[in-house]
């Protein structure tokens, strides 16, 4: 009985989301592979017009047909390509309702051995991009009087561990900046919204020992907390949701932080990659892979 209640439930909810999201005009950038694709998958499938951005014209050509949308070359770093992806969009398919802002890299290692030029490009495309596009959205959105902006975060914007210096820094920057943004524009008729997944098994994690205690989550999972978000509005969301407790990690005293890390070994963690396992997505972020 009660996984038949369930079973019902899940189907209402569906229902509930395809009628939200049909007709809607949706953009996802970083929209190639893993969470961005999933989330194009998931958004086709509720009903809505997508279109994936992708700064590797092979791949999101590629993905695109396998899903029967429109694929568009976009680097988020440039704010003439943001600008031109918008235009594209509005032009195939129609005036852009949401905008997912989902591209991002993630280097990991010790931060005195992180080169200039991969520090800017992780502020570049993870915080920069987002605002560039944020930006460029929302104007076109105020003018109209309608729509939402979503930026994927990480949990890792509100857990700094060592190894991750550079990626804790943009992604605490895409949480404030979301919720003073939506601040900014639900006056206008536009939300933004924030969702933190967790460690996702993509290859963001590659050659990272995780073990029981550092939770993890497919990408399909986050998707689904992106689509909730888009049909539900709402400042952030973890995912899974069972991560929010991170919210109260910026005033837990520090010793116990130190604690925390050590149980979970995220002290290490980041700190100590499988080079070699993490190589090939390494050399896609511009990280020396064995460096």
């Amino acid at each position: 009985m009660f996984t038949t209640m369930r079973r019902t439930r899940a189907a209402r909810r569906f229902a509930q989301v395809h009628e939200r999201l049909t007709g809607e005009v949706i953009a996802v950038t970083g929209g190639a592979r893993g969470i961005g694709l999933e989330t194009a998958a998931l958004l086709t499938e509720a009903g809505a017009h997508v279109v994936i951005g992708d700064v590797d014209a092979a791949a999101v050509g590629e993905s695109a047909a396998s899903l029967g949308i429109e694929g568009i070359v976009l680097d988020v770093t440039d704010t003439s390509s943001f600008v031109a992806f918008l235009d594209a969009v509005e032009e195939r398919v129609g005036p852009i309702d949401v905008l997912v802002n989902n591209a991002g890299i993630m280097p990991v290692g010790g931060f005195l051995d992180y080169g200039e030029a991969l520090i800017r490009r992780t502020v570049e495309i993870d915080l920069v991009g987002v605002m560039l596009g944020s930006q460029a959205a929302a104007r076109r959105m105020v003018e109209r009087g309608h729509g939402q902006i979503v930026n994927i975060a990480s949990i890792a914007g509100r857990l700094p561990n060592p190894g991750l210096t550079v990626y804790n820094g943009v992604k605490a920057g895409v949480i404030e900046f979301s919720e003073a943004l939506d601040a900014e524009l639900t006056p206008h008729g536009v939300r933004v919204s924030a969702v933190l997944p967790t460690f996702t098994r993509t290859g963001l994690i590659a050659g990272l020992g995780t073990n029981a205690l550092v939770t993890t989550v497919s990408p399909e999972e986050v998707a689904r907390e992106v689509v909730g978000i888009i049909a539900r509005p709402r400042v952030r969301v973890t995912a899974p949701r069972s991560m929010g407790w991170v919210g109260v990690n910026t005033v837990l005293p520090h010793g116990l932080k130190r604690r925390l890390r050590a149980l979970t070994e995220t002290d290490t963690l980041f700190l100590n990659p499988d080079r070699r396992a993490r190589a090939d997505y390494s050399a896609r972020i511009g990280q020396d892979p064995l460096g």
